[in-house]
């Protein structure tokens, strides 16, 4: 037995756990709520208030579900899913590298996570335990799916309730 899935189950949904916290409940320098709604105005993700809460418990609890490896592979298509809103949102516009405010790293998440998805937490997870398996190439593609339905219902959240002025702006 490896210890490959297990360590990248520990550090990638770890690090998204602490990710969505900071937003959720202000740990770790974290904005909080309130920081991540203005944030979430700011980068065009309406209503502010709703988005804030959803990319914080997406992010909670995918990150979550992923170092555990419960529910698999619900937890990698929330990281999934929530690292490419960063993208779309935030980071694709300034390239590749993270030096220039870029997406390398969100990217390698959603690499992580894939992987995951698809070669299954492995034995030493609670879904091992259970008996509970799921891995194969279908399992990397239903995750794949599953955060790009999130993403586009997001998306379509946030446009549907974007301000008039920020709509006749982009117009």
């Amino acid at each position: 037995m490896t210890l490959g899935r297990p360590v990248l189950r520990a550090v990638v949904g770890g690090l998204m756990l602490g990710h969505g916290l900071q937003k959720l409940k202000g740990s770790f320098g974290g904005p909080g709520l309130a920081g991540t709604e203005q944030m979430m105005g700011a980068i065009g993700l309406h209503p502010a208030k709703q988005q804030a809460l959803a990319a914080a418990v997406t992010e909670t609890a995918g990150g979550a579900l992923t170092a555990l490896g419960f529910l698999s592979p619900v937890g990698p298509a929330m990281v999934i899913g929530a690292m490419t809103i960063a993208i779309k949102q935030v980071h694709g516009k300034n390239g590749i590298w993270a030096v220039g405010g870029g997406y390398e790293y969100n990217l390698t998440l959603i690499a992580a996570a894939l992987a995951l998805a698809a070669d299954g937490p492995g034995p030493l997870s609670i879904d091992g335990l259970l008996r509970r398996q799921r891995q194969g190439i279908q399992w990397g593609l239903l995750s794949a799916i599953l955060a790009l339905t999130g993403v586009a219902a997001t998306l379509a959240i946030a446009d549907k309730f974007k301000p008039e002025e920020e709509a006749t702006e982009t117009a």
